[in-house]
């Protein structure tokens, strides 16, 4: 589903970065994986080639058998569009729009009436537990209820890939739990998920983890393990 070969990123300020070098990597359609590495690593920047929201220097970047390359920003905006939902750590909400409407937003970009996109909208926040906060504002919510908002609008679409960027950084450790629950869901009903996070107790609930040093792939773990409890005795992330 996703298949990079020998992508590299520069970027170009005083002095050149040169922040991915030269990675390949194939993630297969329903693959719950997560890409960890210190701050610095490429690994947002990973996300972000792969989110079709930067463009890549060098190399093939093929989603679903298509070439990444030189889309035109409306072409690359309507694959964004119907193929990937982006879930970010700061929940990316607009603070004078109720949960009904951040949740509509990707569909009035499709097109949609406003009726059927708010009953969409309604829809997924009720499967997410958010029903009776349909009409608040996000600065009414906890963090908690505002990522279950983010993962509503990002799930509207039905794209075939969510891209979560540190879902669970801005959470306390009981609602970090319950947003990887929600994206273990969608995994076992067959959604590709490709999560970036630096907290350990978050990959180990992934079927692969990546790491990423310097902008090169250091390894690639296959984790048998992924269902364990990413808390120690104490209630703590691991």
């Amino acid at each position: 589903m996703i298949h990079l070969k020998d992508i590299n990123k520069t970027y170009w300020g005083k002095a050149p970065l040169h922040v991915l070098k030269g990675i390949d990597l194939h993630i297969g359609k329903g693959e719950f994986v997560s890409i960890m590495g210190a701050s610095g690593s490429g690994k947002s920047t990973l996300l972000n080639i792969l989110g079709i929201l930067d463009n890549y220097d060098s190399g093939e970047y093929l989603l679903n058998g298509t070439l990444i390359k030189g889309l035109s920003e409306t072409k690359a905006a309507e694959y964004r569009n119907r193929m990937i939902g982006f879930i970010f750590q700061s929940f990316n909400l607009i603070n004078f729009k109720d949960a009904v409407e951040n949740v509509a937003l990707p569909l009035f970009y499709q097109g949609v009436s406003r009726r059927k996109r708010n009953a969409l909208a309604l829809e997924y926040l009720d499967k997410l537990g958010l029903k009776d906060w349909a009409h608040h504002l996000p600065n009414e919510m906890s963090g908690g209820q505002k990522q279950r908002v983010a993962i509503a609008r990002a799930l509207i679409t039905k794209p075939q890939i969510i891209l979560a960027d540190e879902p669970t950084g801005a959470l306390d450790s009981k609602t970090s739990v319950e947003v990887m629950e929600i994206l273990k869901d969608l995994h076992r009903e067959g959604m590709t998920i490709i999560v970036v996070t630096h907290e350990s107790g978050v990959a180990n609930q992934t079927d692969k983890i990546i790491h990423l040093k310097d902008g090169i792939i250091e390894s690639i773990e296959q984790n048998l393990h992924h269902d364990a409890s990413p808390f120690g005795a104490n209630g703590l992330m691991k």
